[in-house]
Parts: C-alpha cells; structure tokens; sequence
C-alpha cells in the first residue's frame, strides 16, 4: 500500500484501502493556492497506479470545502505583470488537477461543508459522487469578478449538462445544497456533517465490495466512449469487457459466486 507522504497544505488518513485528503488551508477558506494544487497533484499521481487504495475522499478543514482560485495570488502575480504568456502557462497547468481527479481510477467523493465556489465547485464536479450539507453555498463566481470559468466549464457541463451549466456559470448564480440536489450537482445532501459521514460510510461499504481493477477500467471506458460514433463505441467496449473477461479478478468474481463467498477483494469496514 502506498505510504503517505509529507504536506503541508494537506493532510492525508490511509485506513483500509481509503484515502481522505483534507484541504488544510482554513485561514483562506482553502482556496486553490499553488502550493495545495501542487501537493493535490503530486497525491493523486502517487495512488494513481495503487490498486490497494480504492477510495478518495476530498473535504476541507475549518467549516468549508474549497472557497476556489486564489485570488491574491492572481492580483499579485498576474495582473500586475499582465503578462498574457505567463497566464496562459498558470491556466493550462492548473488544468492538470481537474484532469487528474476526474480521471483518477479509484471512486473519488466530494463531500462539501459550508461552500464550494468557483474552482471549488468546478473541483467537485469532477468528482464520481458529491455529498453536501443542506445548507451549503455554491457559485460560480468568475463572470462576477470579470473572469471566465475556463478550465472547470467542461466538467461543470459533464456534471450538470449544458443548459443548466450555462445558465449558473453566465449569471453566477449562488444557491444552496438543497437546490444543488435539485439541479443534480448534489447526489446525497444531509443537513449536518454527521448525516454526511454516515452517507460516505455507505458509500465506502459499496466500493470495497467492488472489484478495484474493474472500478478503474469501467472509468477508463467511460472517459473513452464521450462523443464517440456508436460503431467506435462498441469496439472500446468489447475490448474493454474481453481485457475484464480474461483478468485475474473476473476469475475470482464468477468463482466466488458459484461458490457461495465472498470475492477476495471484499473489505469490511470498521
């Protein structure tokens, strides 16, 4: 199992194959500094290939999930300069940790306390499963500041569908957690953070029952398929399913069942 390693804008539990990744930055309401998106990057890269952690959780110390860009950062850094190379650079590469969270194999959960805006917001949309408090704040607040949501626009999209994505990302619109539900960014709402803990256990029982290697190839196809004519789908999938067929796993799974256990992947959490 990969050992954790030392952060300073994060803190990291492994228990029984999950990973918690904790924004610990409260003094700015966790805001996407270089320094988090960097270790945030550097994490998902060292579990990526990790078969033995099956799970992601990301949440945020102090109250609130991720309160988006940093914007002294971009004040002082970017405007002042107003070198258009240089913002370029920034954008694409804080592009990668939407990518990586998005495309990581394990199942990746979201669970929001007190706000996701912005980037924040954009961050969870690229998560598998979004847990929020009833009474949680969202927005997307970049045209009201006179930015654009750039990199987070096609996840904000692949999570709430066009219309609706365009609508709260032109207008900026803030709602709360009731109403993310409604709009489908919410899967689970629960109104206190225990209600919210007891979700994510249930959700983590659900994952250890599944079979890691087919967790991740069933989100390598997914990634694959979006937008692909249907004769180029079917083949991804065929090829998907017969690589699955011939594995190690499928040959546990299909023996377990007509032998009446459980898989040898099945972990019981505490």
């Amino acid at each position: 199992m990969t050992g954790l390693q030392k952060t300073e804008t994060l803190e990291l539990e492994l228990k029984q194959g999950w990973l918690t990744i904790w924004f610990n930055q409260p003094d700015n309401r966790n805001a996407l500094s270089d320094a988090l998106v960097a270790e945030l990057g550097d994490v998902l890269k060292s579990v990526r290939d990790d078969r033995t952690v099956r799970g992601i959780t990301m949440r945020g110390r102090g109250g609130v999930f991720c309160a988006g860009a940093d914007l002294k950062n971009f004040k002082d850094n970017f405007q002042q300069s107003g070198d258009r190379a240089a913002i370029i650079r920034m954008s694409s590469g804080a592009a990668e940790i939407f990518d990586l969270v998005n495309t990581a194999p394990q199942v990746v959960i979201v669970l929001v306390e007190g706000a996701a805006m912005a980037g924040g917001f954009g961050l969870a949309c690229c998560a598998d499963v979004v847990l929020c408090e009833s009474g949680a704040r969202f927005a997307m607040t970049e045209t009201a500041i006179g930015v654009s949501p750039a990199q987070i626009s096609p996840f904000v999209i692949q999570k709430l569908g066009y219309a609706i994505g365009r609508r709260l990302m032109l207008t900026a619109a803030r709602f709360d957690g009731t109403k993310a539900h409604e709009l489908g960014f919410a899967d689970f709402i629960a109104d206190d953070v225990p209600g919210l803990e007891a979700i994510e256990m249930q959700l983590r029982k659900q994952v250890l029952g599944a079979a890691p290697g087919a967790v991740a190839a069933t989100k390598e196809l997914l990634g694959q398929i979006s937008g692909q004519p249907r004769e180029k789908v079917i083949r991804l999938a065929a090829e998907n399913f017969a690589d699955r067929m011939v594995s190690d796993e499928a040959r546990e799974g299909i023996a377990s069942f007509f032998e009446k256990r459980k898989p040898n992947w099945v972990v019981k959490p505490e």
